[in-house]
């Protein structure tokens, strides 16, 4: 792809160079070939970016001479360089107007693919899923029947997509357990990427829904019935109960707990280990957009902290006074 074209979809300014330079990837400056695009948004970094072999530069400084380069000035070089990396991805896949499916792949029947699809070795897609246009599904990942993924979504190897969520009724009697239908199904809008040996099951008698623009890292499990927003991060070794709701653009932290029923809104971060009871709503309202919330139960940082410093002189005085 020219450098130009990357200028008209991605803004910026041409500052030095030629923008008839093609690009055909992103690299680091120590793997940079010369038609590569490599950012430096730090001034530390504007010599190993020019000492590099790359083509161009997106940087937010004043480079006079880049040494034949092309550079590309914005205000935020990593962003750029993020959106050009997607750009050159699907020009590299755009070529194939059809599935790329391997051969060792299971598909149910009525499966329904978009255009440039890939599907990985061992991977199985059950009875009627649907798959969106530039999707890629990596190896052995298990996509359950009825699931629905969108366009440009990026599933990791091991994930496990629309199973049944853990929902049982119980005799009070006998004491045995039932399980309760789980006959809804899962719906992942569009550009999501799931990390690898996440679940994410599907709804009871509605859906599961996880909204366009969300990020999941490797380790994941949410349960049947959630609603999860656009935008939004959830970090490695989360776990998320049923019928639980999450605002767009929160941010979930590692190890986090949510109870079923949680509520988190808009905006909200969850600081790593941090905990939610079933049944309650975290929102900020009272707060400033970013605050952290952290604790079991959460709670604002400066908070979680100060009772924690309470609980350590208790602790002290009663040491002390034992002496």
């Amino acid at each position: 792809m020219r450098l130009s074209l990357l200028l008209e979809k991605l803004g910026g300014e041409l500052a030095t160079g030629d923008g008839n330079t093609a690009i055909t990837a992103v690299a680091s400056p120590q793997l940079a070939a010369t038609s590569h695009l490599v950012f430096c948004e730090k001034d530390d970094q504007v010599d190993g970016a020019l000492q590099s072999r790359a083509g161009a530069i997106v940087t937010r400084a004043s480079i006079m001479d880049a040494h034949g380069k092309a550079v590309v000035r914005t205000d935020n070089p990593r962003l750029w360089f993020a959106r050009a990396a997607k750009l050159l991805a699907a020009e590299g896949q755009s070529a194939a107007a059809t599935a790329l499916i391997h051969p060792t792949a299971v598909l149910g029947e009525g499966v329904q693919l978009g255009a440039a699809v890939s599907i990985g070795a061992g991977a199985v897609l059950g009875d009627h899923t649907t798959i969106g246009d530039g999707t890629i599904i990596h190896p052995r990942v298990v996509i359950y029947p009825g699931t629905v993924i969108g366009a440009r979504a990026v599933i990791h190897a091991g994930v496990v997509l629309g199973a049944d969520g853990f929902g049982y009724v119980r005799d009070p009697g006998s004491g045995a357990y039932t399980q309760f239908p789980q006959q809804g199904r899962l719906v992942i809008e569009d550009d999501v990427e799931i990390g690898a040996n996440s679940t994410i099951d599907r709804g009871a008698l509605g859906e599961t829904r996880i909204g366009r623009g969300t990020k999941i890292d490797n380790l994941v499990h949410i349960g049947h019935n959630c609603k999860v927003g656009e935008d939004v991060i959830i970090v490695a070794l989360t776990g998320i109960s049923g019928s639980c709701t999450i605002g767009r653009g929160a941010v979930i932290a590692g190890q986090v707990g949510l109870g079923d029923h949680v509520t988190i809104g808009e905006g909200v971060i969850l600081g790593g280990q941090a905990g939610v009871f079933s049944g309650k709503s975290l929102t900020l309202d009272g707060h400033k957009p970013g605050t952290v919330f952290a604790g079991t139960p959460a709670k604002p940082l400066v908070e979680h902290l100060r009772e924690q410093a309470t609980l350590a002189r208790l602790a002290r005085r009663r040491g002390a006074n034992r002496d």
